[in-house]
């Protein structure tokens, strides 16, 4: 199975959908919640989000639903990077509540081979998180630095570092 992808493997405009998506749960909310140190009630207290809120539940923290599909993205698309460079935007469209299902696909927005090292280059994307019904909740650019193959072999091939095993 590949995991992550070279610079020449990457094409202006292919779209990787990302798979299995992933139903988010209170305990997942939660525990990033708490990890993160982000206690706003929105997130953590039920009582608060129905009484005082428009979406009267808890809505899931935002940068739990980036993490998730920056996490979906990495067998498609970073799998293989040298460096994520930089998140150009992050735009949190809609809320996601407990019980969603998160599914996530990237676009390849550009790519620039670099102008310093011939084995590496810069490939610009997009994610989009949606529900189970389509909305898309979450969307992100982002760049990343990925090798060509050339860097790849001559580190170890597609499994660097894979122990080969003896008795």
């Amino acid at each position: 199975m590949q995991f992550g992808r070279y610079y020449e493997e990457f094409e202006v405009g292919a779209v990787y959908k990302h798979w299995p998506g992933k139903t988010v749960t209170e305990y997942d909310d939660h525990l990033f919640c708490l990890i993160t140190m982000n206690h706003h009630p929105l997130h953590l207290d039920a009582n608060y989000a129905e009484e005082t809120t428009d979406f009267g539940k808890n809505v899931v923290v935002g940068n739990y639903i980036y993490s998730l599909l920056l996490g979906m993205s990495v067998a498609d698309v970073s799998g293989k990077a040298i460096a994520n460079l930089e998140v150009a935007s992050l735009k949190h469209l809609k809320p996601t509540f407990h019980g969603d299902t998160i599914y996530g696909e990237t676009e390849v927005l550009d790519k620039t081979p670099s102008s310093s090292k011939d084995d590496r280059g810069v490939i610009s994307v997009e994610t989009r998180g949606y529900k189970q019904d389509g909305t898309v909740v979450c969307t992100f650019q982002r760049k990343v630095m990925v090798p060509k193959r050339s860097y790849g072999e001559a580190r170890g091939g597609e499994q660097p570092g894979r122990p080969v095993p003896h008795e």
